[in-house]
């Protein structure tokens, strides 16, 4: 069986965003910031592609998202991607709504955590983007919006419909998606939306800062506590126990397990290495 090839993401230079590999985080920033950060197709096609190559990037162990200029992502770009929409056939569009889709999926299925930096404007699809980070640290400035019903569109956009009640709870996920209406940083904050709020000046400084705490933790173990965040969604609760058994078994043969242990018992702080 041919091994993966791995992903090189020192000398990774995307043409849609900026990249920077800080020690072992690295930072993705939309950067566009005269039009608050929207997305094209170009930038949402090269998400995907390197949230699906982060799969082989071991020497990559947590994530930074944010937006350049104050705001994080004001949604697809209405000129580049709403406009040449309402010109493109039925299969087309499906073509469009899959690829948008598969960012979501790349970026659950890539194995690091992600933290989301978010500042200012946080709309549409740039919401999608917070919404489905691990971990979303806002301002009191931050305005969350699920825009879709305002174009004419349904809420049920790149898998809102499934993980924004998971977040915030039904009724609230339901008001948010029909009205279209920003979500205030104080009610993401009190709804679960943000693990928590911060200055604009420091947001980023803090996020980096918790992925890179993240990053000094068990890689392997992080990457199993999150696909089992995931896959646990449709288990009954005896199953998920199951399912917990077997990953913790695994992590169990891990040599960051024996290190672990290794430091307890002399008294010392474990060093993890991700194996």
């Amino acid at each position: 069986m041919t091994a993966k090839p791995s992903f090189d993401a020192a000398a990774y230079s995307p043409q849609h965003f900026k990249w920077r590999l800080q020690e072992r985080v690295g930072v993705i920033t939309l950067d566009r910031p005269e039009r608050k950060n929207p997305l094209t197709f170009d930038s949402y096609a090269e998400l995907r592609d390197l949230f699906r190559a982060l799969t082989a990037a071991p020497g990559v162990r947590a994530l930074v998202i944010t937006g350049a200029g104050g705001n994080f992502c004001s949604g697809g770009d209405v000129h580049e991607i709403i406009g040449p929409l309402t010109q493109r056939t039925a299969e087309g569009l499906l073509e469009f709504t899959r690829m948008t889709g598969d960012v979501v999926k790349a970026m659950r299925a890539c194995p690091q955590p992600i933290v989301a930096a978010v500042d200012g404007v946080c709309a549409g699809a740039g919401a999608i983007l917070a919404m489905v980070s691990d971990f979303r640290l806002g301002t009191p400035r931050a305005k969350t919006a699920f825009l879709f019903t305002r174009v004419g569109l349904a809420g049920c956009d790149m898998g809102a419909c499934s993980i924004l009640p998971r977040i915030i709870g039904q009724g609230r996920a339901a008001e948010l998606l029909y009205t279209g209406r920003s979500m205030t940083a104080e009610e993401g904050l009190a709804w679960g939306f943000f693990n928590r709020l911060t200055a604009p000046e420091s947001v980023l400084a803090e996020a980096i800062s918790l992925a890179a705490q993240i990053a000094q933790g068990p890689t392997f173990a992080h990457a199993m506590t999150k696909k089992m965040l995931h896959a646990e969604w449709h288990l009954p609760i005896d199953a998920a126990i199951d399912a917990e058994a077997e990953a913790q078994a695994i992590c169990m043969q891990t040599e960051d397990f024996r290190r672990a242990y290794r430091a307890f018992t002399a008294k010392q702080q474990p060093r993890f290495e991700g194996d």
